[in-house]
């Protein structure tokens, strides 16, 4: 048994310092990124968000809405090919724009294939709660094989050894970072296993970037403020999925409640993927030998997605004007974190 005693961050423990800037206006900022991979021939530019491959999140509705902001939709990995036929009867699935989920079941490596090759997909995501598993290195290796020159990413991890193992020996291009930090998982209640996210995005982060590779700061998004800590901390992408739940665009009916006081309030069920919720729907039930790791949230209804979306492209432009960042990608050295024991006053909340 060890101790490590180094502090462990999360977004709620810090701030970001301003600083003396030449920006007038957050129009002058870049938030569109430019990729190139460590693997993969392919390159990218847009935004660097991405929605969780969750089936509340991960869908042709939210990609509709995000692909016209140049942001990415994760699709889940409870679409089959039949699926993606009727999607593309109706839409144009831009390949910049969407992932395709998959898990590490080697039966079904050929419906994979022939959705890649349906929707031309540029992105692929290996998706497994305990990316620790050396089955997933081996799947990762098999999976560029068969597409070499595909953008692939896999997780989720949360220390630097295995995303560099990921990257050197898994062949991937990208690492999704994040053990717990979600709204909707209970994996640290449940397993006492975790890094809180902002020390697990500095520490995964520059692991990835000396092999060549990215990372995705996957999931403990609450607001706009938390999106540029982490950028500020080295994710060259940041996926959510709670933050992009509960809209018109997802899934599920509007669900009208009276509060304590007689008010009636509207909400959208958000789940997560390891919770018995999601179990029961898409496996008929949870196995005896698992518990479950998420937990099925009420959230407020939010109206239309775009509303979010403006939020957060507005959030992050205005962290830039404050430190002086151009550019999304100059986030990090721009940024100095103050470990605070205080964000906001809340006397009057």
């Amino acid at each position: 048994m060890k101790i490590d005693l180094t502090p462990q961050l999360d977004f709620k423990n810090v701030l970001i310092r301003p600083k003396r800037t030449t920006l007038n206006s957050r129009s002058q900022v870049n938030i569109e990124r430019e990729f190139k991979f460590a693997h993969s021939t392919e390159t990218w530019t847009g935004v660097p968000i991405i929605a969780a491959n969750m089936d509340t999140t991960g869908t042709f509705g939210v990609y509709d809405v995000l692909s016209q902001n140049k942001m990415i939709t994760c699709l889940n990995k409870f679409y089959g090919l039949d699926d993606f036929k009727e999607a593309i009867k109706v839409r144009e699935l831009n390949p910049e724009y969407f992932m395709i989920s998959t898990g590490i079941q080697e039966a079904s490596f050929s419906t994979l294939h022939d959705i890649v090759e349906l929707t031309k997909a540029k992105w692929i995501c290996v998706d497994v709660a305990n990316g620790y598993m050396e089955q997933v290195i081996t799947y990762c290796r098999k999976l560029r094989a068969s597409f070499p020159n595909k953008i692939i990413v896999a997780g989720n991890v949360a220390t630097r050894e295995i995303v560099e193992e990921l990257i050197i020996n898994g062949k991937v291009d990208g690492v999704k970072v994040g053990i717990g930090p979600g709204s909707a998982c209970l994996t640290r209640l449940k397993t006492g296993v975790g890094v809180p996210q902002l020390t697990a995005i500095i520490e995964c982060a520059d692991a990835a970037h000396g092999v060549g590779g990215f990372i995705i700061g996957d999931g403990g998004i609450t607001c706009p403020g938390d999106m540029s800590k982490a950028f500020g901390g080295g994710a060259d992408f940041v996926m959510c999925g709670g933050i992009f739940a509960g809209h018109d665009e997802n899934p599920g009916k509007i669900v009208e409640e009276e509060n304590k006081q007689g008010e009636k309030k509207s909400y959208k069920l958000f789940y997560g993927m390891s919770s018995e919720h999601a179990m029961t729907k898409h496996y008929g039930g949870m196995e005896k030998y698992r518990s479950s790791e998420g937990r099925l949230i009420k959230l407020p209804y939010r109206g239309p997605l775009i509303n979010t979306v403006r939020d957060y492209l507005g959030g992050i432009r205005s962290t830039c004007t404050y430190i002086n960042a151009k550019c999304i990608k100059n986030m990090p050295k721009c940024t100095t974190f103050l470990m605070v024991s205080q964000q906001i006053n809340t006397h009057l909340v």
